[in-house]
């Protein structure tokens, strides 16, 4: 089992930053891909980022591709998110998923743990 536990979510004006932040506990952290997607007000679940087991390959959503940055301390078992020029429509709730994968997984139904969830929000 892996446990994931996001932070840094907040209340933000737009073209502010925010960083978030996804820690993982159990299993050994190594050899997970990891994600992060979010689920606006209303709205679908929508990928943003992934990034590989060894932080080497990376691939965003166009919605989000040049504003936001994923990367991961192996060591410190975290993924984190940067998140730059925000967008009132950047608000979500905002979540990481960790799969066992070799690469980069963009589909959200292949991810099999979840975390909680941390709120954005990004005033105009």
């Amino acid at each position: 089992q892996v446990q994931l536990g996001e932070s840094g979510g907040g209340l933000v004006q737009a073209g502010g930053s925010l960083r978030l932040s996804c820690a993982a506990s159990g299993r050994t952290f190594k050899w997970f891909a990891m994600g992060w997607f979010r689920r606006p007000p209303g709205k679908e679940r929508e990928f943003l980022a992934t990034i590989s087991w060894n932080g080497g390959l990376t691939h965003y959503g166009d919605s989000v591709k040049g504003r936001f940055t994923i990367s991961r301390d192996i060591g410190k078992n975290t993924v984190y998110l940067q998140m730059n020029s925000l967008k009132p429509e950047d608000t979500a709730v905002y979540y990481c998923a960790a799969v066992e994968s070799a690469g980069v997984v963009a589909d959200s139904t292949e991810y099999d743990y979840w975390g909680q969830g941390t709120q954005v929000t990004v005033s105009s």
